[in-house]
């Protein structure tokens, strides 16, 4: 039997699919604090994500045994309700399941916003501007 936890990220990493042309690739500061290797564990499915965003704007994903490549569109700054808005295009899979048994779509876009930590080493990955919507914590996995 699932979880809550695992029934809300299934619903969450579903509903925020959308399909779209073009994600512009943003470039971002060397010193952004987004920037690195980030873990999600997920103990209900006895697995974990690891996201590495660079700054050419690409991303590397693994997840079970998952690999994937995506480029990003993410804001330099938080809005005033400090979100960071990031827009994400799978354009390579290795066509193996992921955490979930899903397969990733290559061309498949999400828009999420991101609720950093204030020490940075912390962000909550969430579907709308506001708290209610998110799963997390992704932890850094690289110094700051």
């Amino acid at each position: 039997m699932k979880s809550a936890f695992t029934i809300a990220l299934m619903l969450l990493l579903s509903s925020f699919s959308v399909h779209a042309d073009e994600v512009k690739r943003t470039p971002l500061s060397p010193d952004h604090p987004l920037l690195g290797t980030w873990r999600i564990d997920l103990p209900d499915v006895d697995c974990f994500e690891m996201y590495s965003l660079r700054a050419n704007g690409t991303k590397r994903t693994t997840s079970r045994l998952e690999i994937g490549e995506s480029v990003f569109s993410l804001s330099p700054y938080p809005n005033r309700n400090g979100f960071y808005k990031w827009v994400d295009k799978i354009v390579k899979s290795n066509g193996k399941p992921d955490c979930m048994g899903d397969i990733s779509e290559v061309g498949h876009v999400a828009t999420t916003y991101i609720f950093l930590h204030p020490d940075g080493t912390q962000f909550l990955l969430c579907f709308e501007q506001n708290l209610n919507a998110c799963i997390g914590p992704f932890v850094r996995q690289d110094s700051i």
